[in-house]
This record gives structure tokens, C-alpha cells and sequence, in this order.
């Protein structure tokens, strides 16, 4: 396997690699395949164990069965949540809203999770008692493996989809005891694109010396444009608008 020519640059990658849950049921080529979770397994951990694995579903009758088992999942999650934080009240439901955009495009992905073309389950094998931290031995491995998928054109997000079936899911990979399921990641070619990401101000988000104080240097670039803060809350400022 040879890493093809990046042809979306770093920088550029980081700033518009967007959760694209409207996927294509094209098959994804090996060769890519093989890119992406090499890229994926590139990444950081813990005094360098590699305890990641990551565990790859595509059209074999156990991952057929594991992608129903996770649609049923992800539909019941799905359905708590969008309760639970206001996606079903009548303001979120106007066609513009970004809660609406949000909410259809969900359920799109969950009414075809079945063809969606890979579904990886990134995995830590533990080597000692859970830690808080952990997750640093196995998130960044996918940060990475949706950087790579970027980079080839193809589109992906981190989801906890898995979490409602877990039980079924191991018995029916085999996965063994002590191995943390850490995410389900769907991935497959967007039906829209990637782009800019909207976010809330760095100056919000990166603070100097102490809790809540504003770095001075932390600036947008010319042109960014922003998102509204948590979903269903009202617009912090002006710069959301």
C-alpha cells in the first residue's frame, strides 16, 4: 500500500472537516480503506502501548446484523435525546432552524444506517483499571481516521450509537472483556460536501492565566463565520449572527 497524494492540506483539513451524517451506499475501495485506518493507527497513546483496534463492518453477515443492531440503537438514542434537549419543541421545528437541519439530518442517517458502506468501532484494549483519561489513548486515533477520510473524500462522524446494544454487539463480534468500545464511526462518500466549520468565537473558548479570562491573541481569521451556542440556546452575542 502506498499513501496517495494529499491533496487537502493540513490546515485546511482541521478547519473543514465536518460530522457528515448524509452518506453514500457506495462501496469504499480497499485501498482507501487501507489509507484511512493506517492514518488512524499513526496516532498518539500512552507511552506509546497502541492499545487502539479497531473494528471494521461492511457487507459480511455478522456486520450486517451488527449495523441493524446499531440502527436500533442509535433510533432509540436519537429518540431520548432530541425529547430531552428541546429538537421536538415548535421553535426547533421550523425548516430553517438548525436544530431541524440537525434533526433531519440524524434521522437520515439513522433510517439508512443498514447501507452505509464501513462502520468502524475504534476499541481500547485496557491494560489496567479504567482511567478518566484514557480516552486519549484511543479518541485521537479517531480524529485521525476522520482527518484521512477527508482527505480521500469521504466523510464520517463520532457517535456513541453503539452504547443502547453493547451487550448484543459483543456477544455477536466476540468481543472479549476488557476491550472498551469506545465509539461507532459510519463512513462513506458525503451527499453534500465538506467546508468551513462554524464554531463559537476562539475568544469564548481559549482563556490565559485564569478560568474565564479572554486571551487577547486568540482571534478569528477574516471571514469566519459562527454557530449558535449549545443546541436551543439563545444566540450569546452578536458575532453568532
Amino acid at each position: 500500500m502506498k499513501v496517495p497524494p494529499d491533496t487537502v492540506g493540513l490546515l485546511e483539513g482541521l478547519t473543514t472537516t465536518r460530522a457528515i451524517r448524509r452518506l453514500r451506499p457506495d462501496p469504499i475501495p480497499e485501498e482507501d480503506l487501507a489509507t484511512i485506518l493506517f492514518c488512524a493507527t499513526r496516532a498518539p497513546s500512552g507511552s506509546n502501548r497502541q492499545p487502539f483496534r479497531f473494528l471494521v463492518l461492511r457487507d459480511g453477515p455478522k456486520a450486517r446484523e451488527a449495523k441493524a443492531l446499531i440502527k436500533q440503537s442509535a433510533a432509540r438514542l436519537w429518540g431520548s435525546k432530541r425529547k430531552a434537549e428541546g429538537y421536538d419543541t415548535e421553535t426547533a421545528k421550523r425548516p430553517r432552524s438548525p436544530q431541524a437541519r440537525i434533526d433531519a439530518a440524524m434521522v437520515h442517517l439513522i433510517d439508512h444506517f443498514e447501507e452505509v458502506p464501513v462502520v468502524v468501532l475504534p476499541c481500547l484494549v485496557r491494560y489496567r483499571a479504567p482511567k478518566p483519561f484514557e480516552g486519549g489513548s484511543i479518541y485521537p486515533a479517531c480524529q485521525n481516521l476522520l482527518l484521512a477520510a477527508r482527505a480521500l473524500g469521504y466523510g464520517g462522524l463520532i457517535t456513541g450509537y453503539h452504547v443502547a446494544v453493547e451487550k448484543e454487539l459483543r456477544a455477536l463480534l466476540e468481543i472479549p472483556e476488557g476491550v472498551f468500545v469506545a465509539a461507532t464511526i459510519p463512513l462513506g462518500r458525503p451527499h453534500g460536501q465538506h467546508g468551513p466549520v462554524r464554531r463559537r468565537p476562539t475568544a469564548e473558548l481559549v482563556y490565559e492565566d485564569c478560568w474565564d479570562r479572554s486571551a487577547g491573541w486568540a482571534e478569528d481569521p477574516p471571514g469566519t463565520r459562527f454557530t449558535v451556542g449549545p443546541t436551543g440556546s439563545p444566540k450569546p452575542d452578536s458575532r453568532f449572527q
